[in-house]
């Protein structure tokens, strides 16, 4: 039995295939990526000449921190970002980010566009005389704005 065109199977995308852009920062790939929840407030309002249930308004939009993390290298992009932050210049720091989901085949997929996000956190893992994991740093982002646009 032939498949018709409505039943060619579609695959969801993997987890393991992405890659990041910073504005102006050349970072390097990252091997973890946490987009936050948006959150949309929801207001009860009701009048007092309306039916007895209240009705649902939309309030304020909240958009969850993303956090980045990589392979710490030589590279201070990162750190020189969140020290930009530190030193109160919050206002210059403000980038826009895209994470790129791909395919098996390497062609972009998804997109996701983060809005003005700053450093709020920096971090790198433990150190271990003992160890053999790679030693991680962490990159935790406040934003105005999340949107998947494809």
């Amino acid at each position: 039995m032939a498949k018709s065109a409505a039943a060619v199977r579609s695959d969801p995308y993997r987890n393991f295939r992405f890659r990041v852009e910073i504005d102006g920062i050349v970072a390097a790939g990252f091997s973890e990526v946490q987009i936050g929840e948006t959150l949309t407030d929801v207001i009860d309002y009701r009048e007092g000449n309306e039916p007895a249930h209240v009705r649902k308004l939309s309030g304020l939009h909240n958009f969850g921190n993303v956090t980045l993390k990589r392979g710490m290298t030589v590279s201070m992009e990162l750190v020189n970002w969140s020290r930009q932050v530190q030193v109160g210049d919050t206002a210059n720091a403000r980038r826009n980010l895209v994470v790129i989901v791909m395919d098996e085949s390497g062609t972009d997929q998804a997109r996701f566009v983060i809005h003005a996000a700053w450093p709020a956190k920096y971090a790198v893992g433990a150190l271990n005389g003992n160890g053999n994991e790679v030693l991680i740093e962490t990159l935790e982002l406040v934003n105005e704005g999340i949107e998947r646009i494809a």
